[in-house]
Formats: structure tokens, C-alpha cells, sequence
């Protein structure tokens, strides 16, 4: 059961942090919801906060006000329905292509063998078939990465939280794990909030896009991304697209034009561009 039909939604939900130095307000008041099903990306300059809302989604960092609620239960730790992927693939070096996929199996004490098949399913699938007994070493970045999004797969997690896991890739690498992981979400349907700061990623891959901007974060806007889908990687080329990068970037150039978060934020409908 959702919250007034929303699949995660994050009501007022703040963090701060105690330094020696005094208190450092890292989210202020966010507030979002997502209907399951939905790609979501997180937009935003460094230290906005982007990254701190999507640990406390994780639950690996705890909201120090507000509530932050995924399928109707309110998020107090982590959870075996979300998978998370970080910048680094964090890997287990002496563990092989395969184990590596199977590490949250044998965590959680599932039945090994039950998720062999589904295992290398994935991996046929984001172009790894053939490296189940490679070592992470071996491999190129790209190529690790795409071990950690099939790790986070493996045990069919309803959602999945993903902090720039593309921002140590080059530019063509980048584009192809794009669209690599569009394809594999048009196989397996999952609800995605999505980290990054490349305006054209966000736009290519999700449904909505949220600006994040100011200390503490606001919420600068909600955009709705109308693509259907598959989207074929020359989208990117249109006129349309285009339009949407533009409204984006506007947004976070206001953003960091004012001081008061408030006072740079632009009243777009939902979707316009």
C-alpha cells in the first residue's frame, strides 16, 4: 500500500550535522513523491545535497526531521526492497564476475542456486556474458560498473538508488552505460531515483527531473520528461531535448545566482519547458 498513491515520498525531510565548527543544514524541508515505476534524477550543483537525500532513501543515513516513506513503510534503515549503486562499483577484488553479482544472495541467506540462472541472465544482458569467472581487475571501469547494477538486480529489489555511478566514466564509456541501463530498466521495470550532474543524462534517462540547489538543498523544480520509451540515443540530437537541457540549466544557473535558495526558485508547471 502507497501514501495517497505515491511509492516513496520524502515530506519535510531535513539533515543536519553537528561539527566542531557548529551545525552544517546539509537538506533542508525536501519534499517529493514518485509513483512506482518512475525514473527519477536528482539534478544539482556539488554539495547541494543530492547525494545526502539519496543515503537517507537508502536509510544509511537517518533524517533529522520529517519522514521519508517507501510503499506505504516508513524508512528507518536499509532494506532488502532497495538496491543501491555508488560511484565506485566496490567490487570484492578475490571475488570472481559472478560471485561478485551473487554477494547480496549470499548475504541475505537466499538459495545460492535459485539466482544462478537469473545471474547470468543479467550479465548476458548489459553485454558480460562469458566474463562470470573474470576478477574485477580485469576488467575496464565501464565493465564494472555493469557487474554493480546487476548486483544491485540480483534479488529483484522494487527499488533502486543510484548516487553518479557514471561520473568516473569518459564521455563515450558514459553514453553507452546510459544506454545500457535504459534498456535494462525497460526489462526490469523498477522505481529509480537517480544522482548525477550531467543535465544531458538526466534528461535522456528519466521521467521526471528535480533541481536541487542552494545550503541548505531546496527543491528548485520538478520536471516532467515527456520521451516515450524505448528513446533511442539520437534523441539527444532534437530540438525538444534541447529545450528541456535548456530549462534545466537555466534553473541551476538561478539557483547559484542567489544566496537565498527561496528567492531563485522558478514556478514552472510540472513538465513545461
Amino acid at each position: 500500500m502507497t501514501v495517497g498513491g505515491d511509492f516513496i515520498s520524502a515530506i519535510e525531510a531535513s539533515k543536519t550535522y553537528t561539527t566542531r565548527s557548529g551545525l552544517i543544514h546539509a537538506v533542508q524541508g525536501a519534499n517529493f513523491s514518485a509513483k512506482e515505476g518512475q525514473f527519477i534524477s536528482l539534478l544539482g550543483p556539488s554539495g547541494c545535497g543530492k547525494s545526502t537525500l539519496l543515503m537517507m532513501l537508502a536509510g544509511l543515513e537517518p533524517a533529522s526531521s520529517g519522514r521519508l516513506v517507501l510503499a506505504g513503510e516508513p524508512v528507518l534503515g536499509p532494506r532488502r526492497d532497495t538496491g543501491v549503486i555508488f560511484q565506485d562499483a566496490t567490487l570484492l577484488p578475490w571475488k570472481s564476475v559472478l560471485d561478485n553479482v551473487l554477494f547480496p544472495v549470499d548475504i541475505l541467506k537466499l538459495v545460492r542456486n535459485e539466482y544462478l540462472d537469473r545471474a547470468r541472465e543479467l550479465l548476458e544482458r548489459v553485454g558480460l556474458g562469458g566474463f562470470e569467472d573474470k576478477r574485477p581487475h580485469e576488467l575496464s571501469g565501464g565493465m564494472r560498473q555493469r557487474v554493480a547494477i546487476c548486483r544491485a538486480l540480483i534479488h529483484d529489489p522494487k527499488v533502486l538508488l543510484m548516487d553518479e555511478p557514471f561520473s568516473a566514466l569518459d564521455a563515450i564509456t558514459r553514453d553507452q552505460m546510459n544506454v545500457v541501463l535504459s534498456e535494462l530498466l525497460e526489462r526490469y521495470r523498477k522505481t529509480v531515483i537517480f544522482v548525477t550532474h550531467s543535465i544531458r543524462e538526466a534528461v535522456y534517462l528519466s521521467d521526471r527531473v528535480l533541481v536541487m540547489g542552494g545550503r541548505p538543498s531546496s527543491m528548485l523544480l520538478d520536471l516532467d520528461i515527456p520521451f516515450s520509451r524505448p528513446r533511442p540515443f539520437e534523441i539527444e540530437e532534437t530540438q525538444e531535448f534541447g529545450s528541456y537541457c535548456r530549462t534545466l540549466r537555466l534553473t541551476i544557473e538561478r539557483g547559484h545566482a542567489h544566496s537565498d535558495p527561496s528567492r531563485a526558485k522558478v514556478s514552472f508547471a510540472q513538465g513545461a519547458s
